[in-house]
C-alpha cells in the first residue's frame, strides 16, 4: 500500500536519492544531470514549495513538489513535478503522487494544474497525465535536449482542477 506525506527535513537524503538517479538519466526533467545534493535540496525543499513523499512499508520511493506556476496573477495555477525511483516504477506510485498532488491543490486553492514541460518521449507520463484529465495545450518544439536522442519536443499540460 502507497501512502503519501509531507516530507520533513531527514527524508531529503531519501529524496536526494531519486532525484540523483532521475536526473542523471537525462531524459526527463531539465536540471543538470551534475546537479549537486545542496542545489537539488535548494529546488525541491524550496520556500513555497508544498514537497510529499510516498512511501511503501516505510520506504521512502517517490517524492512530488507542489508549487504555484506562477507569481502575483498567475498564482492560482498549481505546478508539480514526480520522481519515483527506477526499482519502483509500474507499481501506480506515479498516479498515486498526481491523484493526490490535484487534491492538495485543490485544498490548497489552486484552480488549475500546468505541467510547463513534459518531455514527449516519456510517453508513460503522458499517457497517465491524460488519464488523469490533463491535455496537451502546447508543444514545444526540440525544447528538451534528451540525453540519448537529442533535441525532442516537449508538452504544457493542463487541465482545470
Amino acid at each position: 500500500m502507497i501512502t503519501i506525506r509531507t516530507a520533513r527535513g531527514p527524508d531529503f537524503d531519501s529524496i536526494w536519492r531519486i532525484f540523483r538517479e532521475v536526473v542523471e538519466r537525462g531524459d526527463t526533467y531539465v536540471y543538470d544531470p551534475s546537479t549537486t545534493k545542496e542545489e537539488a535540496r535548494s529546488i525541491w525543499m524550496a520556500d513555497g514549495n508544498s514537497t510529499y513523499v510516498a512511501l511503501i512499508d516505510g520506504r521512502i520511493i517517490g517524492t512530488y513538489i507542489l508549487k504555484r506556476n506562477q507569481p502575483g496573477l498567475g498564482s492560482h495555477v498549481a505546478n508539480a513535478g514526480y520522481m519515483v525511483r527506477a526499482d519502483c516504477q509500474g507499481l501506480g506510485v506515479g498516479r498515486a503522487m498526481c491523484e493526490h498532488s490535484i487534491e492538495e491543490a485543490r485544498r490548497q486553492g489552486y484552480l488549475a494544474m500546468q505541467f510547463n514541460m513534459v518531455v514527449s518521449t516519456n510517453e508513460g507520463a503522458v499517457a497517465l497525465w491524460e488519464k488523469l484529465g490533463f491535455s496537451i495545450v502546447g508543444t514545444l518544439p526540440q525544447a528538451f535536449r534528451h540525453k540519448t536522442l537529442g533535441l525532442v519536443d516537449a508538452y504544457v499540460m493542463h487541465r482545470y482542477l
